[in-house]
């Protein structure tokens, strides 16, 4: 059995797929199969049923695949570890993030931190806060960032410094169009556009208008902040999004942002990771990048 085995396998269990497996490795599908029939030959069982729906694991696959994300945990912790003898001159960190602070916060700061440190191999993966928090607890990311973060056992808040607000967006031909502020008794008859379940915003929103008494009706879930803002634009609904996603909108008046009488919904992005993994030189330089914010406050 060899690394390059087990990280093919585990590349067609995420993807559920050896098309998008491939995509991912950068290599054929032939290849791919070539690598599972040995890896299955030299155990001796099948690793992966192949369904209308894609390809899924076997029992005996789903153990293998437990075992073998330890292996890679273990290699990385290793590598990092010897990383430190170079200390910010060679390394990586797989960051992962939540919608809003992945694709409107950190690409600056990640900028500035290749600046920074050019020989450190930084890389984004960007998925709802429920993904980033599972792939936290299995491992497979260094660093997570989300926002309305509870802390599962196991795991520690390393920074907290990115502050975040969510506004109420409508269509710049919305009768609220004018206003900075509404009561927040009129929500209830909006039409409410909100993000997918394990979405941090609409777990944030909720949590913040139910302590609130405030009344809402979802007309529409949309499973990325980009659709939801596109659809308010169109005169679909109204939105709670974080003002950082909304920048560029709102000061081109496509989108107005307003807010709710007497309530605020504000909320920091955390910083995550697995008290079980060795945190790296290049994950602390971050971790300070992302910590900055709230010392200057």
């Amino acid at each position: 059995m060899t690394l390059r085995q087990l990280e093919v396998f585990l590349a067609i269990a995420r993807a559920h797929s050896y098309r998008q497996a491939a995509e991912v490795l950068h290599t054929s599908q032939p290849g791919l199969s070539q690598h599972v029939r040995e890896l299955e030959a030299e155990l001796g069982v099948r690793l992966f049923d192949r369904l209308s729906r894609g390809v899924v694991l076997t029992e005996a696959g789903g153990l293998l695949e437990e075992r073998a994300k330890r292996v890679f945990a273990t290699l990385t912790d290793v590598r990092e570890v010897l990383g430190e003898l170079q200390g910010l001159q060679r390394g990586t960190l797989l960051v992962g993030a939540s919608t809003t602070p992945g694709i409107y916060v950190l690409p600056a700061v990640i900028g500035e931190f290749r600046r920074r440190h050019p020989g450190i191999d930084l890389r984004l993966r960007i998925a709802n806060s429920r993904v980033i928090e599972e792939a936290i607890r299995a491992h497979e990311v260094d660093l997570g960032v989300v926002g309305g973060h509870g802390l599962a056992p196991g795991e520690e808040c390393l920074a907290a410094g990115l502050a975040d607000e969510l506004v109420l967006i409508v269509s710049p031909r919305h009768r609220w169009a004018r206003r900075r502020e509404v009561a927040a008794a009129d929500l209830s008859d909006e039409p409410l556009l909100v993000r997918e379940e394990g979405s941090a915003t609409r777990r944030v929103t909720e949590r913040a208008l139910e302590q609130a008494g405030v009344g809402w009706r979802v007309s529409m879930e949309l499973g990325h902040t980009e659709a939801i803002k596109q659809a308010v634009m169109a005169g679909l609904g109204v939105a709670f999004v974080s003002v950082h996603a909304v920048r560029g909108e709102v000061a081109s008046r496509r989108l107005m942002a307003i807010r709710l009488r007497r309530l605020r919904i504000q909320r920091h992005f955390h910083v995550i990771h697995s008290e079980a993994r060795t945190l790296s030189v290049g994950a602390r330089a971050l971790v300070a990048m992302l910590s900055a914010p709230a010392k200057r406050a």
